[in-house]
């Protein structure tokens, strides 16, 4: 495996072309995310810089944009103030460990290459923490959208506050957020390829400002730090210390979930895969270097990503050159956002929010299955009201129990106990025979499809309910896998038919199924012979042995009789 991404100079007009419109995108963006985060527009820049500079180097997709995204910059926002809240002194750089650690856990997560569970949840869920993520954006952004700053509290306390706010608008501050987000909303879409809406709203609202609305007392950005940043060195709180731990976790799914989204995204457009363990790598690395340094943490970004490849990027080159237009930014024209009105970077936040719910899915979801929209509508009430890993806990949760309950169902119809060859079209013409002879004395207890722990109970079932018989064939062909669970309902069966003196033969086990059924000592509870290769040869063994048994009978009969 290659450790640095791909980087080649094969595509350079059009790298470079695709990397410097990223970069006047992811602009206005970073701005808007630090502001809207708390840390401030400097650490929205730092991490544009430095997430999308590292993300590049060490990922997997050549053409992937990292940066600050809604969804991580919601969390962000949530970890500074419930920290600065506990902590005042030392919060702000306690947060900026959190994004550290986020970026080692991402490490971590590629080294035990989980990168290829990490999207492995139903959509409702990611539709649900998506969308629930978007309701909190546009919520955190109502106060600055009307000119006020942000309430403290979160959702709730931003909700609580709104009343009161609405009654002191700012005019003005309004009337530039209202601009702002309309110009971005009615954009036309032939025309964002080459004119970023959000660069061109930035700009138009800045000069509105600026020259219009000269006298009127408007909040701004203010004047940003050129230079390189600060080494942040992490900072742990004793108190706190468990706080960070978890926050740094919901950082580190998150940015790993919507990185690899993004990926997958980026793979459909380019028709290159990538690794997805190798990208988590070079995610991990970007936050822990934007936390070092005192940016916000990022991920995949879908739209730098989109208007990258559209564009003509095809290699890491078009990220590494945006970077670099972003780092001199920082170091030498940071003092030009001085003017920026807060109300337009409210307005692009608020956009963002309105992007990242899932429309589409919202519209249609009762429609495909009632259980499913319900799933997305509980997953939405909990990362809005609750937290992000108990909504995705919950929602995965309750998914995979309907999912598992739907298996069973359909898989408990492949359970078959069979005694007369009427009824069971799947055994061949011989089988048939063989059973017809036994005169129902031979059970056939077939098996099939994937033997997950959900079917132990259909198994033992099935058996429980079953007329008396002489010998049993437990028929394992057309069984894949043999779960625990269900291996110990098998071992049941076998052991109460043993016990009152039934034969039993097990049949078509492959190797891994014999594997399972050895580990528990089953076999050695078989006599020699009684574990054969196919149902067939079972049946030809039962039924000798049923013949020679009536023909003992029989003999004891006649002996009594003289």
């Amino acid at each position: 495996m290659r450790v640095l991404n791909e980087i080649h100079f094969n595509n350079l007009r059009g790298d470079l072309f695709g990397g410097v419109t990223a970069a006047i995108i992811a602009l206005p963006m970073a701005l808007a995310f630090g502001v809207a985060s708390g840390a401030g527009p400097a650490a929205g820049l730092y991490g544009a810089v430095l997430v999308g500079l590292f993300a590049a180097l060490f990922g997997s997709t050549p053409t992937l944009i990292s940066e600050p995204t809604g969804p991580m910059t919601v969390v962000m926002t949530a970890v500074i103030a419930n920290l600065i809240a506990a902590n005042p002194d030392q919060g702000m750089a306690m947060a900026f460990t959190v994004v550290m650690l986020a970026g080692v856990f991402q490490i971590l997560f590629s080294v035990m290459k989980l990168g290829n569970y990490v999207t492995m949840m139903p959509y409702t869920v990611v539709s649900g923490f998506m969308t629930g993520i978007g309701v909190i954006l546009i919520v955190l952004q109502l106060a600055p959208f009307i000119g006020h700053a942000p309430p403290p509290g979160g959702v709730i306390g931003s909700l609580q506050a709104l009343p009161d706010l609405v009654t002191d608008i700012k005019p003005f501050e309004l009337a530039l957020a209202v601009f702002t987000f309309a110009l971005i909303m009615l954009f036309p879409k032939r025309l964002r390829r080459v004119m970023p809406p959000q660069l061109i709203a930035l700009v138009l609202g800045s000069l509105l400002s600026v020259y219009l609305l000269s006298d009127a007392e408007i909040r701004r950005i203010g004047p940003i730090p050129t230079g390189l940043p600060d080494l942040q060195l992490p900072v742990f709180s004793a108190a706190q210390w468990q706080l960070m731990v978890l926050d740094a976790l919901v950082l580190a799914v998150l940015g790993s979930i919507d990185a690899l989204l993004t990926s997958v995204i980026a793979e459909n457009l380019t028709r290159k895969e990538a690794n997805s363990n190798k990208e988590l790598f070079g995610q991990g690395m970007g936050n822990l270097a934007s936390g070092l340094f005192g940016g916000i943490p990022g991920a995949g970004a879908t739209m730098g990503t989109v208007v990258n490849i559209q564009t003509g990027g095809r290699s890491a080159v078009s990220g590494l050159t945006r970077a670099l237009l972003l780092l001199i930014v920082v170091m030498w024209a940071a003092d030009l956002t001085a003017h920026i009105p807060l109300a337009v970077l409210a307005g692009i936040a608020l956009k963002v929010g309105v992007d990242i719910i899932d429309w589409s899915f919202l519209r249609r979801a009762h429609k495909v299955s009632m259980k499913a929209a319900l799933i997305m509508y509980g997953v939405i009430g909990l990362t809005v009201f609750v937290d992000l890993i108990t909504a995705v806990a919950i929602g995965v949760f309750i998914a995979n129990v309907l999912t598992i309950d739907r298996m069973v169902r359909l898989q408990s119809e492949s359970i078959k106990a069979i005694r007369h060859a009427d009824g069971s079209e799947f055994l061949s013409r011989d089988e048939q025979v063989l059973l017809d002879r036994a005169r129902g004395k031979i059970l056939v207890f077939a098996l099939g499809g994937p033997l997950i722990f959900g079917l132990a109970k259909a198994i033992s079932r099935t058996h429980a309910v079953l007329a008396d018989h002489s010998i049993l064939v437990v028929d394992l062909t057309d069984v894949p896998l043999l779960g625990v669970s269900s291996s110990l309902a098998l071992e049941k069966i076998v052991i109460d038919d043993l016990a009152r003196d039934c034969p039993v033969y097990i049949a078509g086990a492959n190797p891994n199924v014999k594997r399972r059924l050895e580990a528990l000592g089953l076999f050695a509870r078989l006599p020699d012979g009684n574990v054969v290769e196919s149902c067939q040869e079972a049946l030809e063994k039962a039924t000798v042995l049923l013949e020679r048994g009536a023909t003992a009978k029989t003999a004891d009969d006649s002996q009594t009789t003289v």
